[in-house]
């Protein structure tokens, strides 16, 4: 099972201030692609391009050391790569991992459970931090700019996903953008609960201290959480392996059979306007 991505300064992230938690957040965002898809990632190549000054010897060692961390943590091994002079920064990355099954995509049934690990929405205010804005009230601003670079991945609940989801992807795009990725093609539509969609308490108490509104914050990607679907009959083992791996799993929609709209986001009985809330999405025209 082999996923590859190119990270490209100003595009993927914004300056390389902290070339250790960089490199750390690349790697976690690429071996996520295989952990959405119930598999263990095993080894990885890494390419990056960069000058003198990105590429320094003080950078490079804490390139190294960030590596040898993450290889560590997530048990994989690095298998080769290449350096490339650029006056751009960016970094392409192949992780690898083996299994005879995945969670395929575009596999949604009727009726199917929609859940998300994680919370949402604490990575893309690391990212409004990181890029200078300022708020009323400017709290936790260390934890959130950890979150955007040192995204949570879930090893432990991932060993399960083949036997429970039916569907999967991880959210790196945004919620519904990636929902909408994740079910494609198929002739269904789904149906999301808005107040079922789960943030951090300290990202809960960011909002309400600064007369911020939830859906400004929790679309937008970045957060590397394993979105899925999975059939009724599996909630009570859900709940299960939630506290086995000490994972936190939300339910927060289902599928429903085709209808006008691919995704309906509802408040209780209130249905939410959409037209505003999306991803991130490249544009090439």
């Amino acid at each position: 099972v082999i996923s590859v991505d190119t990270y490209v300064e100003k595009i993927h992230f914004p300056n390389f201030n902290k070339p250790n938690l960089l490199i750390k957040k690349i790697i976690r965002s690429s071996i996520s692609d295989l952990v959405c898809k119930g598999v263990l990632p095993k080894y990885y190549f890494i390419s990056g391009s960069g000058n003198k000054q990105s590429f320094s010897n003080k950078n490079l060692k804490k390139i190294i050391n960030s590596l040898k961390s993450e290889q560590k943590k997530f048990s994989i091994k690095l298998s080769g790569g290449d350096t490339v002079f650029s006056k751009i920064n960016s970094f392409t990355i192949v992780s690898l991992g083996f299994s005879n099954k995945i969670v395929k995509r575009n596999n949604a049934k009727i009726n199917d459970d929609i859940y998300i690990t994680g919370e949402l929405g604490d990575s893309f205010l690391g990212l409004k931090y990181l890029q200078k804005k300022k708020f009323k009230k400017n709290i936790y601003k260390k934890y959130f700019i950890n979150k955007f670079y040192l995204p949570k991945i879930n090893l432990n609940f991932s060993k399960y996903l083949i036997k429970l989801a039916n569907t999967s992807i991880d959210i790196s795009d945004g919620l519904l953008t990636d929902l909408n990725k994740m079910i494609n093609a198929q002739q269904i539509s789904s149906e999301i609960y808005y107040d079922k969609i789960p943030i951090s308490s300290k990202l809960n108490d960011f909002l309400f201290r600064n007369s911020l509104k939830k859906n400004k914050y929790i679309f937008n990607g970045d957060d590397y959480q394993i979105l899925f679907t999975s059939n009724k009959s599996n909630r009570n083992q859900i709940q299960n392996i939630s506290k086995i791996t000490k994972t936190k799993i939300s339910r927060i929609g289902k599928i429903i059979p085709k209808k006008k709209f691919k995704i309906r986001l509802l408040n209780g009985n209130k249905l939410l306007k959409m037209t505003k809330i999306h991803g991130y999405e490249h544009v090439f025209t």
